[in-house]
């Protein structure tokens, strides 16, 4: 079974998908979106580590998610 989570409000959205990797281990991997007037922001990566359950996995992966889109929206970074 692969668990999701989403977190979202009107101009950003952070997804989040498991996958079984190895013997017992899941990975999540990571979509986030900001709008703003300069353009849309999309971004999908995997989150680096492994983790032993998928309920650790969600949740590692949107609090992953919520770093970029605080540092996206305080321009921090900028891809």
């Amino acid at each position: 079974m692969t668990l999701s989570g989403n977190v979202h409000q009107q101009t950003w959205s952070v997804n989040v998908q498991t996958e079984a990797v190895g013997e017992g281990g899941f990975r999540p991997t990571i979509n986030v979106r900001h709008s703003s007037p300069h353009g849309d922001f999309k971004h999908t990566f995997r989150h680096g580590g492994i983790f032993s359950t998928e309920r650790e996995a969600v949740l590692a992966g949107l609090r992953e998610g919520m770093t970029w889109i605080e540092l996206k929206m305080a321009r921090t970074i900028s891809v």
